[in-house]
């Protein structure tokens, strides 16, 4: 997790060379060291923050979205929960793309560009929240000095995300005194490859992360005075929340190997458009399907899968050509016979979709819950009924709804009747949020589905048909053996099962 000031190799040849202005090629001399503008840095850490697919994988899995494919032998680190301290480490390349936002923060002189600080801000937070959210306390306040603290201290995770409360009202700050504008504003709108320049979505992105962080810790007794003032602090704020755009990254996905949209090049299509091996692990659960089936949620079913065999099968689409797998089954769902990641994020010849950093959809149920939970002591405009109402219709929304086609079956399932589907039909409100944030999360954010899943115990997963009866579930990762072989600091006796978020008081 040292500070690398440098931009990463295999960074550049991803996003730069994906990008057609001239102005991002890059020329160094290998005889000195790789030295960048915080322009460039930033475009390179936001591309590698979405590259980095393994934990909205693993997410995706142990929220009982995905399960693997018996095309493969069962992974017992994943479905049997027999991993270590060499299992899923994601410490170190967060730390790593972290260092990347940092620089850009701290640039000062002729390399300071001040339009960048508060996007980069906001995407460190983005990042160290994900961090607590997996590892609890961590290097926070002592770290990104690069030699000046090559062991840093591990911060308490209550007051890390307090601070990057704090780091997101100055995101907004710095953003709203230093709007992308001026005779720059071509060349930057260029090197934001997530808003464009667009000063306003990203003030939405910070108030709609800061939600997010403070619905996490709702459930905390004595927060609530907190949680309130702070969220009528980002009401406050003129730009509002992400409620009908997403925030997305594309620096110019090419069809060229290593240059095409990430979740694409790992699980859909190689640069030829031939079918990657790994299209045949992920699979979705048979739960997903039985969810969706029982509020006859028939449209996104057949978004976020494909039938049995994958889009080149061409099966029809008929709900008996969708064969999801148990959750954790290790035998009998070959992946030929089984269904495939849908076409909400898979399609053949579609290498330069987006990849997805927060959905609308999540922010318009954050926000249901925060009315639904405080009333009138949170100034939101909306009703928790509308904002939740709204975030299904997102959620079809993103899953390929159009105005012509499927926005119907929104509106279709929010007339229904049925339990955990329509607002006026459910009686536990809060259920029924959850049930349909998990649902908008499949495919698109595993790790903050798995998140949720810890903070609501809602819904009801089974356990995996590999783990032992009674097995008890991964709360958290360990610390990775990398830091523990280089920081003495590391907190010790750890128990992944037991040793819980500082959120989690289910």
């Amino acid at each position: 997790m040292k500070f690398k000031i440098s931009l990463y190799i295999a960074a550049f040849t991803l996003v730069f060379s994906s990008c057609k202005k001239e102005w991002l090629d890059v020329n160094t001399n290998p005889n000195e060291i790789l030295t960048s503008t915080p322009d460039y840095v930033f475009t390179a850490g936001a591309a590698r923050t979405v590259a980095f697919l393994t934990p909205n994988e693993l997410g995706s899995y142990w929220s009982g979205q995905w399960t693997q494919s018996n095309t493969y032998i069962i992974d017992p680190a994943r479905f049997s929960y027999t991993f270590n301290n060499t299992n899923f480490n994601f410490w170190d390349t967060w730390y790593d793309v972290i260092a990347d936002f940092q620089y850009v923060i701290n640039a000062e002189g002729e390399k300071a560009q001040p339009f960048f600080k508060g996007p980069a801000r906001v995407m460190k937070t983005y990042i160290m929240q994900q961090i607590v959210d997996v590892y609890g306390n961590a290097p926070y306040t002592d770290a990104f000095k690069g030699l000046g603290n090559i062991a840093p201290k591990f911060d308490d995770q209550k007051a890390i995300y307090e601070d990057l409360i704090k780091q997101l009202d100055q995101a907004i700050a710095d953003l709203k005194a230093n709007p992308f504008t001026g005779s720059y504003a071509g060349s930057i709108s260029s090197a934001d490859i997530i808003f464009k320049g667009n000063t306003t979505n990203w003030i939405k992105f910070a108030n709609s992360l800061k939600l997010r962080m403070l619905i996490r810790q709702s459930m905390i007794p004595g927060r609530d005075a907190y949680i309130t003032t702070e969220i009528n602090k980002a009401a406050a704020v003129t730009e509002g929340f992400m409620t009908s755009v997403d925030a997305s990254v594309n620096p110019g996905y090419i069809a060229s190997t290593g240059k095409m949209n990430p979740f694409y090049e790992n699980w859909g299509y190689n640069a030829s458009g031939g079918v990657q091996a790994l299209g045949r692990f992920p699979r979705p659960t048979t739960f997903l399907f039985t969810t969706l089936a029982n509020s006859n949620d028939t449209f996104r079913l057949k978004r976020l899968a494909y039938p049995k065999g994958g889009q080149a099968a061409g099966e029809a689409e008929l709900v008996a050509n969708y064969v999801a797998v148990p959750y954790g089954a290790s035998s009998g769902y070959l992946s030929q016979n089984t269904s495939y990641l849908g076409p909400s994020v898979l399609v053949k010849g579609e290498y330069n979709r987006p990849m997805y950093l927060m959905l609308a959809a999540e922010t318009n149920f954050l926000l249901a819950e925060a009315k639904q939970r405080y009333g009138a002591a949170v100034n939101l405009t909306g009703t928790a009924q509308e904002y939740y109402e709204q975030g299904v219709k997102e959620s079809f929304r993103i899953t390929g709804a159009t105005a012509t086609y499927g926005a119907d079956k929104a509106t279709a399932l929010l007339t229904s009747g049925k339990d955990l589907a329509d607002w006026t039909a459910s009686p536990d409100k809060f259920k029924a949020i959850w049930m349909q944030k998990w649902l908008a999360l499949v495919n698109f954010s595993g790790l903050e589905a798995w998140s949720e899943y810890r903070r609501t115990d809602f819904p009801a997963i089974p356990l995996s048909a590999s783990a032992p009866a009674g097995q008890k579930r991964a709360v958290r990762l360990f610390y990775p053996s990398t830091e523990g072989g280089s920081n003495p600091n590391v907190p010790t006796g750890i128990d992944v099962f037991t040793s819980k978020i500082f959120w989690d008081i289910n």
